[in-house]
């Protein structure tokens, strides 16, 4: 049985950013976001702080969706 885990759907939603420059705007380093982009890294407060304020303009649910592990 799979349980539920946090997902996002920002590396779909972002057309402006290359990958470093994303990860300034959330306030992570560019390793820290491929681990989440490959799934190694969970997503945690300061990710969803983060993409929060990078994008005021999207809802949580813009940006994050409930997955399985």
């Amino acid at each position: 049985m799979s349980r539920p885990i946090l997902r996002t759907k920002i590396f779909e939603l972002n057309r402006l950013y290359n990958m470093a420059e994303l990860a300034a705007l959330l306030g992570l380093s560019l390793s820290q976001l491929y681990r989440v982009r490959q799934g190694t890294r969970g997503i945690n407060e300061k990710f969803i702080v983060g993409a929060l304020t990078a994008f005021p303009s999207r809802k949580f649910e813009d940006l994050f969706y409930i997955g399985e592990y």
